[in-house]
């Protein structure tokens, strides 16, 4: 065994010990900070150690030992993950030093005193990568000098010398890039002098990479461009396989798209614009008349205010905000679809086709499945979409098909237009999604007879609508108004109430003066 072998095992040793006899957990928090300190500094330095022996070796170190490469070598050596081996390769990258093939020396590292940060301990693997990342992005557009400036700056915030001037632009950029620049190790010492550097604790992984972000743009200030073109290369959007009983959707999205996806989002889930009545839905009870006089004071002609309104916190959404972003999408989505500027599939709009057996339709029992993936779905999937939709009935003969009927339940534009205009958002109370972006619904189910009528729709948004038959809501037509009971959570006395946005105006009241 060399020295150094024989010195990393008594270091292992050594670390045995401390962790024999259950002594710490007999330490005291002083004593507790203590150790934690002590052992961010050994494993800074075992990174180091790891490091510098990968920098120090050959490319051909690996196929020696019958690896594939530096990678598997690492990950055999180490005991540790593919990625983590990775990130060794890369910070070794960083910190490796030529031999100079005339003197036999070793040249200086590209990033020589983050190097030199690396083995005394001020910085691992974790600080190294994140301090040189975003300068190592624009490696193409950022020359020597001012990597090295920036290394030197890196370097000392690594140790907890934070210089207070450090991103003040023009001053500490390398010369030709401003005027009065100065080398940057006679800069460094001149700042210390002046007492700008100014020990402190030393940063963290996020600190450096801040800083370095910071020293990024500049040196870099252009770099917007490349980014912009880099994110439209590496554009995509997957969707995966049926897992669960959900589908995962991953992606990386450019900045515009993400931020039109998130003004959809902020239209469902905070859609209180143009005027809409606050705080929330109102309503009148069935038994409660209110007159509006001239001077526009209200007469209440029976009675009392109705306190499961007057605060929209009243009604509980017990969806998190990602569920109500996926629930947005699925609005958006849906209104895409019908949309007249949508272009068409196979002739038709793009419909969402649902499979289901007439019997265990008509049953409520069974499974539904979808196209494309083929795997069954709850019976709710299919209800719910047949209620905004058609049902097209295939007749089956020794699977040759003998017969097709359909049956239209979708309301038309017309339809869609005067249950808008009366209803004006959501049904359900606290909800305000516009009803121009709700499905509609049939009261009663269009399976029981009830008719594709304006008397028989109402606006719901896509989660009330797919939620109503658990939810505790109900609804009722009541000559042609809608009416809605809420659950007893939120109405202990369960009487059916009328949306204030769904009841007539009265005519104002007109005084005749007669003379």
């Amino acid at each position: 065994m060399n020295s150094i072998a024989a010195t990393l095992a008594q270091v292992a040793s050594d670390l045995r010990a401390v962790l024999s006899d259950d002594g710490l957990a007999g330490l005291s928090d002083g004593e507790r900070a203590e150790a934690l300190r002590g052992a961010g500094e050994v494993s800074h330095l075992v990174d180091a150690v790891v490091v510098e022996t990968v920098a120090t070796a050959d490319v051909e170190f690996g196929h020696r030992f019958g690896c594939r490469g530096m990678n598997e070598l690492l990950q055999r050596a180490l005991l540790t993950d593919g990625p983590s081996a990775s990130k060794i390769v890369k910070a070794a990258d960083l910190v490796h030093r030529d031999m100079n093939i005339v003197s036999g020396e070793r040249l200086p590292a590209r990033w020589p005193a983050l190097r030199e940060a690396l083995l005394d301990g001020a910085i691992g693997i974790p600080g190294l990568l994140a301090a040189t990342g975003p300068i190592e992005y624009a490696r193409t557009r950022v020359g020597t000098e001012e990597r090295l400036w920036a290394d030197e700056a890196l370097s000392a915030h690594a140790r907890g010398h934070h210089n207070t001037e450090a991103t003040d632009g023009a001053a500490h950029v390398p010369e030709g890039d401003a005027a009065g620049a100065t080398d940057p190790s006679a800069e460094a010492d001149a700042d210390a002098a002046a007492g700008g550097a100014q020990p402190g604790p030393a940063a963290t992984a996020d600190d450096l990479r801040q800083l370095a972000a910071t020293l990024a743009m500049i040196l870099d200030p252009d770099g917007a461009e490349p980014t912009d073109r880099d994110a439209q290369q590496g554009r995509f959007l997957n969707l995966g396989w049926l897992h669960k009983g959900a589908h995962r959707l991953a992606g990386s999205i450019t900045p515009e798209v993400a931020a039109q996806l998130q003004a959809i989002f902020d239209a469902f889930n905070n859609p209180k614009v143009g005027g809409a009545p606050a705080p929330g839905v109102t309503f009148t009870d069935t038994e409660t008349e209110t007159d509006t006089g001239a001077d526009g004071s209200t007469e209440s002609t029976g009675g009392e205010g109705d306190v499961f309104n007057t605060d929209p916190r009243n009604v509980v959404d017990p969806r998190t905000p990602a569920q109500k972003r996926h629930d947005a999408l699925a609005a958006a989505l849906g209104i895409a679809a019908r949309h007249e500027d949508m272009p068409t599939l196979g002739g038709a709009a793009p419909t969402l086709v649902v499979h289901v057996d007439a019997r265990d339709l008509a049953a409520g029992t069974g499974w539904a499945t979808l196209p494309g993936s083929g795997a069954p779905v709850p019976l709710s999937v299919a209800a719910h979409t047949a209620c905004t939709g058609a049902i097209q009935r295939v007749l089956f003969d020794e699977d040759r098909i003998i017969g097709i009927t359909t049956t239209d339940r979708v309301f038309n534009a017309h339809q869609r237009r005067a249950i808008v205009a009366r209803d004006k958002e959501c049904l359900i109370p606290g909800c305000h999604v516009p009803a121009s972006w709700c499905e509609i619904h049939h009261v009663t189910e269009h399976s029981h007879g009830g008719p594709t009528h304006t008397d028989n729709g109402v606006p719901l948004c896509w989660w009330h609508h797919r939620s109503l038959d658990h939810s505790g809501w109900e609804i009722r037509m009541n000559d042609g108004l809608p009416q809605i009971r809420g659950p007893a959570w939120w109405d202990p006395a369960q009487h059916w109430r009328t949306p204030q946005l769904s009841t007539p105006a009265k005519p104002a009241r007109r005084t005749v003066l007669r003379i």
